[in-house]
């Protein structure tokens, strides 16, 4: 699995085909799905640096060994988290959310191994997990992001 800092290199070399969209590959065109992965990294970044280890509770969840297993998310099957979900994007603004992805990806050197995110379908992820959730969930935003410029 490529680094979250090669995703987001990766996520960077889409921002010139922003608006394109495919409606029979996903609703949404390639712009939504990069502002939505990189609100994603910053926003579990951010709940990861605010974590309480004291608090942390480890549960067996299926989803999660299935998903870290096979390193694919089902396409389709979860909507995400309305604090996730872009609004507008312009080619420029996408710019500068990578530079402050990339400050927020570098701020995970200060994380301690024994803090947490909080996943809706996953549970409490170490950062460890945390890290690994994070490739494979942009890695299957750039997957779509492939699909739809292949298609485009």
């Amino acid at each position: 699995m490529p680094s979250l800092d090669t995703l987001v290199a990766n996520l960077a070399q889409k921002i010139p085909q922003a608006g394109l969209g495919v409606a029979a590959i996903s609703a949404s065109p390639v712009g939504w799905h990069i502002e939505h992965s990189l609100l994603t990294i910053n926003a579990i970044i951010d709940q990861l640096h605010r974590s309480d280890t004291t608090k942390y509770k480890w549960k067996f969840k299926l989803p999660k060994l299935i998903v870290f297993t096979t390193k694919k998310i089902p396409r389709g099957r979860a909507k995400a988290p309305a604090a996730v979900q872009p609004n507008t994007f312009t080619e420029g603004s996408l710019q500068q959310h990578i530079q402050l992805t990339k400050e927020k990806i570098n701020s995970l050197a200060t994380c301690q191994a024994d803090q947490y995110f909080n996943h809706p379908f996953f549970g409490h992820l170490r950062l460890k997990d945390t890290i690994k959730f994070l490739q494979i969930h942009t890695a299957h935003h750039l997957s779509i992001i492939n699909d739809i410029i292949k298609a485009g």
